[in-house]
């Protein structure tokens, strides 16, 4: 993800000189791990949690059975991964469900972290999950809460309770409780009130909450992209109504993301959900591998294969795997899944899942990859000739010029499109094969 983009080009080059000189001596090791820490702190990770990783990191590395291994590469990766997941919180953390339902969940956090947003993406998979969720508006506060939390949950049919901004939150999710059990709602997440900084107030407000109706999560939404301030919060928040678990939120920003990588370690509260854009489906469950495999460069496939499922159902894919891997994946395949794809999330953040995402941008700008995008590529093919859909190699310039002017684009556009499909194709033909994108074995390799 874009978020680590930076920390995983320098640890991407630590390797890859590693990997130049073969054998590791001790002295090469700690240099090693001196740039791996320079890079964690320039990522933002908390001083503390970058010295303890390292230092766990040297104590297992620095071995004659790691140092003297034919492949101590490959071992030290291993070792780095291991030490991240283990930072990241080693196990999967689910929600808690309550005994007898509802199962309240209570949201907290600061203005602007995206909570009320967060609170509908919640509802929206309790729903999924075959639960009826009702949202509670508990922020008095900033009345433009209510109204977002309505029109989300709107846009959603989900049902929102409130009872106005005159009404003090204790009663509005006294009631709304009341309203829950009249429904049969299974899950009911309350949004309470931010504020620009944390104050006696607010924390005081949150713990009546807590202790009048236990909650059983407490939720706290941190803004990924505020680095340490979201972890100072985060402990702030634990130390006062004892959170049970993080969502970070605004994971698709071109931040650092050293509060990825810092808040379990300095609060003990898991990382439950990642937050990874606006839409309503773009909260995704927290796995410490995956996103430590994302930081080391090697993709998330796991995530990637449960949205393609999900997208496009297990005989779909199958089939469409089968195509690429005969070939005979064109223009008109793509045309037709085009939809199903963009219905996965943005594409920029699905090439990230990709193993080898340096090598990949290099072939096709990434960041290009948005709607606007796929608009001209759809322009484009749907000019063409059935034929040229699918054998675009016998489109010559005569047919370019022909199909730019048919979409409204330049030939120099059409000849970029053109280039990009071959490669993606190669791309996809060769990830499908189980053969990773040149240049990313090193970081791939068991």
């Amino acid at each position: 993800m874009a978020m680590f983009e930076s920390l995983t080009g320098k640890l991407q080059g630590v390797f890859a000189s590693l990997g130049r000189r073969g054998a590791i001596s001790e002295d090469e090791l700690d240099a090693a791990l001196r740039e791996v820490r320079m890079a964690l702190l320039e990522a933002d990770v908390n001083y503390k949690v970058a010295r303890d990783y390292i230092k766990a990191v040297r104590a297992r590395a620095a071995t004659d059975e790691v140092l003297r291994s034919p492949t101590p590469l490959n071992r030290l990766i291993e070792i780095i991964n291991g030490e991240l997941v283990a930072l990241l919180g080693t196990e999967s953390p689910r929600l808690q469900h309550a005994s007898q339902p509802p199962t309240i969940i209570l949201m907290v956090g600061l203005q602007g972290s995206g909570k009320t947003t967060t609170a509908a993406k919640l509802a929206l998979r309790s729903r999924k999950a075959g639960e009826r969720p009702l949202l509670i508006a508990a922020d008095i506060y900033r009345p433009a809460a209510i109204d977002q939390l309505h029109a989300l949950g709107k846009q959603l049919d989900i049902e929102v309770f409130d009872r106005g901004a005159d009404t003090p939150p204790a009663k509005i999710v006294e009631s709304g409780l009341q309203r829950a059990r009249e429904l049969g709602a299974g899950t009911v997440i309350v949004d309470t009130a931010g504020r620009l900084h944390i104050d006696d107030a607010m924390m005081a407000e949150i713990a009546d909450l807590r202790k009048r109706f236990s909650p059983t999560e407490v939720l706290l939404v941190a803004d990924a992209m505020s680095g340490q301030d979201a972890v100072n919060a985060a402990q702030a928040f634990h130390e006062a109504v004892s959170i049970t678990g993080v969502v970070l939120s605004k994971m698709d920003g071109d931040a650092r993301g050293g509060a990825a990588l810092s808040i379990r370690a300095v609060t003990g509260a898991p990382i439950k959900f990642l937050g990874v854009g606006e839409r309503p489906d773009a909260l995704e469950s927290f796995h410490p591998d995956r996103l430590a495999s994302r930081i080391l460069g090697r993709g998330d496939i796991s995530t990637l294969a449960e949205k393609a499922q999900a997208e496009f159902g297990e005989r779909d894919a199958k089939q469409l795997r089968r195509r690429i891997q005969e070939g005979g994946f064109d223009l008109e395949d793509f045309l037709e899944q085009i939809g199903r794809v963009r219905n996965m999330g943005p594409l920029n953040q699905l090439i990230g899942m990709l193993p080898g995402l340096n090598q990949i941008k290099n072939q096709i700008n990434v960041d290009d990859l948005d709607d606007a995008y796929f608009v001209q590529f759809e322009a484009i093919v749907r000019s063409m000739t059935p034929e040229e859909r699918r054998k675009p190699e016998i489109i010559s310039g005569s047919r370019r010029r022909r199909i730019a002017r048919g979409s409204g684009t330049t030939p120099q556009d059409v000849n970029q499109l053109l280039k990009q499909f071959k490669e993606a194709k190669k791309i996809m033909k060769a990830l499908t094969s189980g053969k990773m994108p040149a240049g990313a074995a090193a970081l791939t390799r068991r």
